[in-house]
């Protein structure tokens, strides 16, 4: 009996720990919260980018990992791109932003 109760905590403190070691992340993978952070990051930066009156009117792919943004597509001038990435730098949470738009 002793033996049982030795047991069953140590079976569900390491259940625990594996729960927490799967939702880690791990260099080439995001966890499940940074996933969710990313996420909001992506859908904010693209709003404002939307609402722009000079940017709605092109194709802007916004793509965001561990909180550094990229930005790519083309526009129309070195303003916009400028534009575009100080909008993405204002959004909470970016890390950094990696500009890759082109003028055409």
């Amino acid at each position: 009996m002793k033996k049982r109760t030795m047991f069953i905590p140590f079976l569900l403190v390491l259940v625990v720990l594996a729960s927490f070691a799967s939702c880690a992340s791990t260099p080439k993978q995001e966890s499940t919260g940074e996933y969710v952070d990313d996420s909001v990051i992506t859908t904010k930066v693209k709003s404002l980018i939307a609402a722009d009156d000079f940017l709605k009117s092109f194709q802007i792919s916004v793509e965001t990992y561990k909180g550094i943004v990229q930005l790519s597509g083309f526009v129309s001038s070195q303003n916009l791109v400028d534009k575009a990435g100080q909008i993405a730098r204002s959004v909470k949470g970016v890390r950094s932003v990696k500009n890759d738009l082109i003028v055409k």
